[in-house]
């Protein structure tokens, strides 16, 4: 629930002082026109097992108001915002990440939810070490990739970079055995993740191979499709519009983009929905009939079980990839989010056209076919997980409570036999566990609104759904958790976490990934020991 929230900032924020809170600069790339044609973003691909880039955070304010955050890529053209970085299995990324954020406003370190990053004390130089976060602070999660929890690598809870000329450099390596498909990268600094991802500074990520085991999509053109959410500056849900490759999909407030395709073609899509607060459920239509689309990944891993579907559920930061066939010509055709319940006390998640699809000789806005990627000869990660005795089995919830106040509710992850708490980053881990260890977490929703839950550094197996086994259990990242009807059972899911990588010992986080909720508390941390 944010019906409360202003949202360019979290409600403490809130306050004269940001009536100027986002500096307008000069540098952040435009963004597309209403009704234009939706350009992929621009791909970086790794040549001989590396990638190395740079890449630079601002924020601005455009004419009508929207906050910017944009990863800005510098070109002999200019600069390109949030490029997809396409590597292989194996690879090492290195990506030197500048902090030229200008953001106006008080210390995030007097938020209660921030404590343990508190002003008292000296705040080290070292981006590892640094104890204060604030408007302008930042760090990268690159989602749903299986990499160490460690700084340079894939930590949140310690890797606070302030601003500076000098670059802060990430280098990871890819597992040999990590699935191809699609995974992102977005800032994820406790109690300041809202305004960034909002804001539109969120890239897709690519590991290549898709192809070798499904080669349905081989040849096919690509198309990379991220919705985003943004907000007018100082706005609640009033002012929030859904975007497609940064264009708005706001339509009949405006014309809607285009997505290209040859009369009949079909394409490769490439989805995720990087919105802050919508669940998005997918359709192809051809007037008002929806089409067969082919389910080809769900989080960057390959489904099983029956692919043909004529809708697509994607929670807030999940992927799906997809066979689509193209509009014959002079068929009117619509790519639309066809809305979302999300409980009594949920957002708004209404139907909104996202694109108009046009059959065209000459279709634009695609940069490439699907490729040949490297072939994996190790064995798959996460193997024969069902089949696995789990080690341990666990409860937990989701709660909210309500303050009777202004404030945002206080929202709740909690281990059943604890006691609920607002997450705080000093606090210890809520869970324990080693490597080695594969275990089962049921998880309830015991509030009435939807949650999504997602958890960093593996991707864990659904088992069941309300109790009742799943026949092709899927791996995932991110699963939503139905909301209480008020009556009745709590609905729950139950998941196989797979913790027998020695690379992701370490203490990383889980949490729900409606934005406004992470940044108000409903998340905790899981130390894996070696």
């Amino acid at each position: 629930m944010r019906k409360v929230f202003k949202w360019i900032v979290p409600t403490w924020m809130v306050g004269a002082a940001l009536v100027t809170a986002i500096a307008q600069l000069p540098n952040c790339p435009l963004r597309p026109t209403a009704g234009s044609i939706v350009v992929d973003p621009m791909s970086l691909s790794s040549q001989n097992g590396a990638l190395s880039l740079a890449l630079t955070e601002r924020n601005a304010t455009d004419s009508q108001g929207f906050t910017h955050y944009c990863f800005d890529y510098s070109t002999a053209n200019g600069d390109i915002e949030s490029p997809t970085l396409r590597l292989n299995p194996g690879d090492t990324l290195t990506l030197d990440l500048t902090n030229q954020l200008n953001v106006i406003g008080p210390n995030a370190a007097d938020h209660s939810h921030m404590e343990g990053m508190a002003s008292s004390g000296t705040d080290s130089t070292d981006p590892c070490k640094s104890q204060v976060a604030n408007l302008n602070t930042t760090n990268l999660h690159f989602h749903g990739l299986n990499v160490p929890p460690t700084c340079h690598q894939d930590d949140v809870i310690t890797t606070l970079i302030q601003p500076s000329k000098t670059p802060f450099r990430y280098q990871i390596q890819i597992p040999a055995n990590e699935p191809p498909g699609l995974y992102w990268y977005h800032p994820h600094v406790h109690g300041l993740t809202g305004p960034p991802i909002s804001g539109g500074a969120s890239g897709a990520i690519i590991i290549g191979g898709i192809e070798k085991i499904k080669p349905q999509v081989a040849g096919l053109t690509e198309r990379v499709l991220i919705v985003r959410e943004q907000f007018a500056t100082g706005s609640d849900e009033v002012g929030a519009q859904l975007t497609l490759n940064y264009q708005q999909a706001i339509y009949p407030q405006a014309p809607a983009p285009v997505l290209q395709t040859k009369p009949g073609e079909k394409q490769f899509w490439r989805v995720l929905n990087s919105s802050t607060n919508n669940f998005l459920t997918l359709q192809l239509l051809f007037g008002s009939t929806a089409q067969q689309m082919e389910l080809i990944s769900l989080d960057g891993v390959p489904v099983t079980g029956d692919p043909m579907v004529t809708s697509i559920t994607i929670p807030i930061a999940g992927r799906a990839e997809f066979i689509i066939t193209g509009p014959p010509t002079g068929t009117t055709a619509t790519f639309v989010n066809g809305g979302f319940d999300t409980g009594p006390i949920g957002d708004s998640n209404p139907t909104q056209l996202l694109a108009n699809v046009v059959a065209t000789s000459n279709p634009r806005g695609a940069s490439r076919t699907v490729e040949p990627g490297a072939v994996q000869s190790v064995t798959p990660r996460f193997a024969g997980l069902a089949a696995i005795k789990p080690t341990t089995t666990r409860n937990l919830y989701f709660t909210e409570e309500f303050t009777g106040t202004n404030d945002p509710p206080n929202f709740f992850i909690t281990v059943d036999g604890q006691r609920p708490k607002l997450f705080k980053m000093n606090e210890p881990p809520a869970i324990i566990t080693k490597v080695g260890a594969v275990e089962d977490w049921t998880i309830q929703n015991r509030s009435g609104e939807e949650h999504a839950f997602h958890m960093h550094q593996i991707h864990f197996l659904v088992m069941a759904i309300d109790g009742v086994a799943v026949q092709n259990p899927q791996l995932q990242d991110t699963i939503q958790v139905p909301y209480w009807p008020g009556k009745g059972p709590y609905h729950s899911v139950t998941l196989r976490m797979d913790f027998r990588d020695p690379n992701i010992a370490g203490t990383f986080m889980y949490h729900c990934h409606i934005i406004d909720h992470e940044d108000n508390g409903m998340m905790a941390k899981i130390r894996v020991d070696p």
